[in-house]
């Protein structure tokens, strides 16, 4: 059931018979093509390291359409994708490529949320920048890299639209800035003091308040864990996937002789 999902969420299209094996579409395969094109995502790696690739990228799109020029990332095609991936055996790991000036609030802590969550190993590379809401995403893998290149931008909440300039709407505004930095302190070396304080610098940004991290600084700040590239943050998924294989046998609880004997008597 768990492989019939993951094909259904993935590309419906794409599976011709109930027992297809889940593998890689060849690199240039239509199929291939059709899972980079409709979801932003792609399966590759061996049989032993199969990565599910996804990407997030331009702004996260939430409960409003943005317009057709914006690059997007639609939070109700990842969310379904997630799920599939946990429960789909064959899939042994996530890698999450972010290069996103942020977006919807809400639908990027749910994404981050979901990420967090997963048993299965996560890693997560910011390329060009990993901006706003692209913070928790980034933090949310179980492992995060970033390249020397990249930067990531710290700032407060913002809100577009109608705006009541009454106390409760101040009020609104702590409380979500409360659950952002919540989670990307629990899920980071940075302290909740350090994460206000640099969504707080009125010194580095013109128009706006907050602090621009470079790749090293973002690592030394300890909001990222490692600087590296693509073969890095794969290197260290197949690792991840190798001790998870690990961590389950030693767990699965072995079946003795007698027991299997005593099943037998009682069928």
């Amino acid at each position: 059931m768990g492989k019939q999902r993951y094909q259904q969420i993935e590309n419906p299209s794409t599976r011709e018979n109930e027992n297809e094996e889940l593998e890689p579409a060849p690199v240039g395969s239509e199929k291939q093509t059709d899972q980079i094109t409709e979801n932003g995502s792609v399966l590759a790696g061996d049989p032993d390291h199969m990565i599910h690739c996804l990407t997030i990228i331009g702004q996260v799109e939430g409960h409003y359409i943005l317009p057709s020029q914006n690059k997007t990332t639609k939070y109700e095609h990842v969310i379904p994708q997630l799920v599939a991936i946990e429960e789909e055996p064959k899939i042994h790991g996530l890698l999450i490529i972010l290069n996103t000036v942020g977006g919807d609030v809400e639908a990027g802590l749910a994404i981050a949320e979901l990420v967090a969550g997963m048993k299965k190993p996560t890693v997560s590379l910011v390329l060009g920048g990993g901006h706003s809401i692209g913070v928790p995403l980034a933090v949310a893998a179980k492992h995060s890299f970033i390249a020397q290149s990249a930067s990531m931008t710290v700032h407060p909440v913002r809100m577009s639209g109608l705006v009541l300039g009454v106390p409760q709407t101040l009020e609104y505004f702590q409380r979500m800035q409360e659950r952002i930095t919540r989670f990307v302190t629990q899920n980071s070396k940075m302290s909740p003091e350090r994460f206000y304080e640099l969504s707080m610098n009125t010194q580095e940004l013109v128009m706006d308040v907050g602090t621009v991290l470079t790749g090293s600084d973002a690592v030394e700040e300890g909001l990222i864990d490692s600087v590296g590239t693509l073969s890095d943050a794969i290197d260290c998924l197949r690792g991840m996937i190798d001790e998870n294989r690990v961590k389950e046998k030693k767990t699965k609880p072995r079946s003795s002789k007698k027991s299997t004997k005593a099943a037998r008597e009682t069928k």
